[in-house]
């Protein structure tokens, strides 16, 4: 099969197309899917440049998020069929394979059936940012209805579907973006109050439409000093979720002061501690966004698709920022 290989760390021009052996070999409860799209999303670039999880197992696929169509299945598998249409978040770590390719076997526990009313292009697209947003807002920053939420690049994958399924919860949204653009795209996806970053002190904004008290919950997809400065923000024994490692220099007394709940979300912290449950638990997330998406109560922006062969000029436009949604590799012509 064709595949995109990272052999070793560096630039973007490291991720060359080969081919290599299609996998064969099923276990009990395993699928083979024919992929026909995969997501890109920041981890990969990131591990591109630094290396992956598993430098002993190099080289390496890439490419956490695909959507495809199962070719086989193992013969304990009960949830999926030849035929049938999925999506899901695995692999690409550097240990098992991941979807930068024509193939790959994943577990069924583990995948999910992809919406009807996606592509597969907006399939591929939908599985880490859905599960980091949901696992953010719902589990880590216990969003109920009627809370206000601050939700940083609100026109990012990750921040695109935040303002969603905050909205989905009955919460009231503000959200940060650079430009007029992007302030229409996330009011067009339900966000209350929007304010420009670059023209104005996004803090003291956050605090004016929260009549001086603060946010409940604050959703940081940035880093970096956007950290703490979201800190002045959140009311009072209220909640920061941040997907971003903190800064040796982040300034904590604001958080300290205001007794802020501080919590981190990683959805790659299954597949890199093998937790069986908590994968299942993904691919529940995404059953349960799967029916939202049939229903027309959340969509998924696909900005940009690229031809597998043309992954390296995929991550050098991520890497350049600004993207509006998520970029695509199409596999594929389904």
């Amino acid at each position: 099969m064709k595949a995109v290989l990272i052999t070793a760390p560096g630039s973007p021009e490291v991720l060359q197309l080969q081919e290599v052996p299609k996998p064969t070999v099923l276990g009990s409860t395993d699928l083979l899917v024919r992929l026909v799209a995969a997501g890109i999303n920041p981890i990969d670039t990131k591990l591109r440049q630094r290396g992956t999880f598993y430098p002993d197992q190099m080289p390496a696929i890439l490419g956490c998020d695909g959507a495809g169509v199962v070719e086989a299945v193992g013969d304990g598998v009960k949830r999926f069929r030849p035929g049938d249409a999925v999506y899901f978040c695995n692999g690409g770590l550097g240990g098992h394979q991941g979807n930068y390719a024509e193939y790959t076997i994943i577990d069924e526990r583990f995948a999910a059936h992809k919406p009807e009313s996606l592509t597969f292009a907006e399939a591929a697209a939908a599985p880490l940012v859905l599960i980091t947003a949901w696992e953010a807002l719902y589990e880590r920053g216990r969003l109920e209805p009627g809370d206000k939420v601050l939700i940083h690049a609100g026109a990012g994958g990750v921040g695109h579907v935040a303002i969603q399924l905050a909205k989905l919860k009955g919460a009231t949204v503000s959200t940060t973006v650079s430009s007029e653009e992007k302030a229409h795209f996330v009011r067009e996806l339900g966000a209350d109050h929007v304010i420009l970053y670059k023209q104005t002190d996004f803090a003291q904004a956050a605090l004016d439409w929260s009549n001086g008290e603060g946010v409940d919950l604050a959703f940081d997809t940035v880093g970096g000093a956007t950290f703490h400065q979201t800190f002045s923000a959140v009311r009072v024994y209220g909640d920061i979720v941040t997907i971003l490692e903190p800064k040796a220099d982040t300034v904590w007394r604001s958080a300290r002061n205001r007794n802020l709940r501080v919590s981190f979300e990683l959805m790659l912290t299954p597949m890199l501690l093998g937790l069986v449950e908590a994968q299942q638990h993904h691919a529940e997330i995404l059953a349960e966004c799967a029916d939202w998406i049939d229903q027309g109560k959340l969509k998924i922006h696909v900005s940009h698709k690229f031809p597998l062969e043309a992954a390296a000029q995929a991550h050098q436009l991520l890497e350049e920022g600004g993207i509006v949604g998520k970029i695509v590799l199409l596999i594929s012509n389904d």
